[in-house]
């Protein structure tokens, strides 16, 4: 054991032996000579060239024997996590926070010491027809300002079991992007096929056929793996996948919607409605969703799975925001190779302006239609609220769980397919000073900022007419009307945090 840890040793020991050797042998010859130096000189001679030949090959032998134990060792530091932040245990499921033991191959970069803001992981396999990975990559770094750049680490997992592939893809993404690579930004990783599970004779839940059954229970141990080695290497992750589009100053967007969420309880935020693109993580919760992933591999497909996950740490809704930050662009398919046409219709390419709606509870006096409660305007999702018998003095009360500055407001009511259902009239506040009252919290004082039209109303620069810290937005109806209220979307944006 302390010599298969010990590569270095183990060469320095047999040269030791073998130069021993040599000498020993070398002044054999050199006695033997001695005594036949009278005898005859051509024999001399004939042995001196064959004890020089013998310590030529000895020689020979010994620098191939240590160049070949110190490239293992090279390979061995290159390719292999030894420390216990990379190499993890993978022998107890039921320690559901314990990393998990896989042997990570470096084909690309190196980490750095210093912990990033925010990690970029994306998988990426051998596909039937086109190749997005480059572009991808390429969209991440193009998108990215200079600072933003300082902030973040790109992963690429490179989960194909075809290592001539892996080899070439390298080669393409060394050659393109050699300076993210030489300044940390940027690595790529591989896992040996041995550590994966078994992926023949899955359970064929869905009535998926078999293949298909084999390519998501394999895309979930890949993520596993893949989320596995991103647990330490930042604060926050961040999921892509390998065909995707970024907008603009994406991550400045997403530092701004973390900001508003600090004090309050979150598992995943979604930055796009598609798959596995776009959903953010704190990196501490990484080791959980591995081993999640990896337990419950041939259940289901990986989206499905983190539906679960959430639910199973108390995040009862989803969290999304809108315009997307990420865009699916593949036109064909990593499974099969099919057409794939899907778009996000929420994405677009300049969204540093993304709202960043802080943790709030909502209120309303207005009677409720069905499931329509008023939680669904404010989660950015494709829902609404909906209110029905709608008179003049009703009310939607968002209540901000702190105080905080507030840049601009934007309130929609109606949707396309129910355009009457807009609120007519109607008045948009703002207050201070929470107080408990009988169906919830209410401010004691508010300041009116404008009044709807045609249904909708977009306040900016709310700190120049306001002076005091906002907890609470309201909107008051103004007259009774026959048709029921939708609020389709609540949109806040809040400068700095308040103190």
């Amino acid at each position: 054991m302390w010599v298969r840890s010990n590569p270095h040793m183990l060469t320095k020991l047999t040269g030791n032996f073998k130069i021993r050797f040599t000498m020993r042998l070398y002044w054999k010859c050199a006695e033997k000579m001695r005594c036949l130096r009278k005898r005859s000189v051509i024999p001399v001679l004939a042995l001196l060239a064959i004890c020089l030949l013998c310590l030529n090959l000895y020689m020979e032998e010994d620098r191939y024997v240590m160049e070949g134990e110190q490239r293992l060792a090279r390979e061995i530091t290159s390719h292999q996590l030894n420390s216990e932040k990379y190499v993890h245990t993978f022998k107890d499921l039921t320690n559901f926070s314990g990393a998990i033991n896989v042997t990570y191959r470096y084909l690309a970069g190196f980490p750095i010491p210093r912990k990033k803001y925010l990690t970029i992981g994306l998988s990426s396999v051998k596909r039937k027809r086109g190749n997005y990975l480059l572009e991808t990559i390429k969209s991440i770094f193009d998108q990215s300002s200079y600072e933003e750049l300082s902030e973040i680490v790109v992963v690429v997992h490179l989960a194909d079991f075809n290592l001539s592939w892996c080899e070439s893809v390298v080669q393409d993404v060394s050659r393109k992007f050699a300076h993210h690579i030489i300044s940390g930004r940027l690595m790529v990783i591989h896992t040996l096929e041995e550590y994966y599970p078994n992926l023949d004779g899955l359970k064929r839940n869905y009535n998926d056929p078999e293949d298909r059954v084999r390519f998501r229970s394999k895309q979930n141990v890949d993520y596993a793996f893949l989320l596995n080695f991103c647990a330490n290497l930042s604060d926050y992750y961040v999921m892509l996948e390998d065909d995707v589009h970024c907008s603009k100053n994406f991550l400045s967007a997403v530092k701004k919607v973390i900001t508003s969420r600090k004090g309050s309880h979150w598992v995943t935020l979604e930055f796009s409605k598609l798959g596995y693109i776009g959903k953010l993580y704190h990196s501490h919760d990484l080791p959980r969703l591995a081993q999640f992933l990896l337990m419950f591999y041939q259940e289901m497909p990986c989206d499905w799975l983190l539906i679960h996950f959430q639910g199973l740490l108390a995040q009862k809704d989803i969290i999304r925001f809108k315009p997307s930050l990420f865009q699916h662009m593949g036109y064909y398919s990593s499974f099969r190779g099919t057409e794939n046409k899907l778009k996000d219709d929420d994405f677009e390419e300049d969204s540093f302006d993304i709202p960043d709606n802080p943790p709030a509870t909502l209120y309303t006096n207005m009677n409720v239609f069905e499931h329509y409660d008023p939680s669904k305007a404010y989660s950015n999702v494709d829902e609404y609220f909906w209110g029905k018998s709608t008179s003049a003095g009703d009310y939607f009360v968002i209540v901000l769980d702190r105080p905080a500055k507030i840049d601009k407001l934007k309130i929609q009511t109606g949707t396309d397919d129910r355009q009457n259902d807009i609120l007519h009239r109607g008045a948009l506040e703002v207050g201070q000073n929470v107080q408990v009252a009988k169906k919830g919290k209410q401010c004691s004082s508010y300041t009116k900022l404008g009044e709807f039209q045609h249904g909708r109303i977009e306040v900016k620069d709310i700190g120049h007419k306001v002076e005091f810290d906002i907890h609470c937005i309201r909107i008051l109806v103004a007259e009774n009307q026959k048709e029921w209220l939708i609020i389709r979307s609540i949109s806040i944006w809040t400068s700095q945090p308040s103190s």
